[in-house]
């Protein structure tokens, strides 16, 4: 796993596939989305290296519920007592009440999707006992406020984070940048492509400077104007 310092207070967790980020506030830590299944203790020994405690972490909060998002997510809340947070309608999904609905793939997607899921993990991942549901416009107690924005269509419960007093866009898979040209596109695999564009533009429209996507490098610098020049190749639906 590598760990890549965005902002001072800010690190990128990559993985094989994937990657998380870490945000720190003065009282403690939060982590967005917690890498594939077995990432609790690299995570872990990030924090530790990066010179605070594990147990600092308070919350995790889950993008979506796909597997390179939440595999980490139980395994580290037993660990440290973090609080696991997603939206109401992916909630279940990661409680692993309910198997979550597969995306509808595109054909170009699937030799793409078949060479990452090699890299992943195999097994069951440790399930958070406990993950409090999400809403639309709710406001997560880090970065000064953390806006929970609707972002359906990857999954119906696909969520971003906003954080205004920092200029902070955290899109999950609803965005995302190509890895091989760093070009900001369309998240893959989605369940709703229409609901995807939508997510996209409405994403667009907040106002960032860094954008984090679940897959691909940030965008650390005009992020908005990126995003909006983006979301304009896809057409938004009427």
């Amino acid at each position: 796993m590598d760990v890549i310092e965005i902002l001072p207070r800010l690190h990128l967790l990559r993985f094989p596939v994937g990657q998380a980020y870490l945000w720190a506030d003065g009282d403690g830590l939060t982590l967005v989305d917690a890498g594939p299944i077995g990432s609790g203790r690299p995570i872990a020994e990030a924090i530790t290296a990066l010179g605070r405690a594990p147990a600092d972490v308070r919350r995790i909060v889950l993008t979506h519920f796909h597997e390179d998002h939440v595999g980490g997510a139980g395994e580290l809340a037993e660990t440290t007592g973090a609080e696991v947070l997603a939206h109401r309608l992916d909630a279940s999904f990661v409680r692993g009440e309910l198997p979550g609905p597969p995306p509808v793939f595109e054909e170009w997607e699937r030799p793409i999707h078949a060479e990452a899921a090699k890299h992943l993990p195999q097994g069951e991942p440790v399930r958070p006992e406990r993950v409090a549901g999400l809403s639309d416009g709710d406001v997560v107690g880090f970065g000064g406020g953390a806006r929970v924005v609707p972002a359906p269509g990857h999954t119906d419960g696909s969520i971003a984070l906003h954080l205004p007093e920092h200029g902070v866009l955290f899109t999950g898979d609803a965005v995302a940048a190509a890895p091989v040209t760093g070009s900001v596109m369309l998240g893959v695999f989605n369940l709703d492509r229409a609901r995807a564009v939508a997510s996209f533009h409405r994403l667009a429209a907040l106002d960032a400077d860094v954008a984090c996507f679940g897959h691909g490098d940030p965008v650390t610098g005009q992020a908005s104007a990126v995003l909006r020049k983006a979301a304009d190749t896809y057409e938004a639906p009427h």
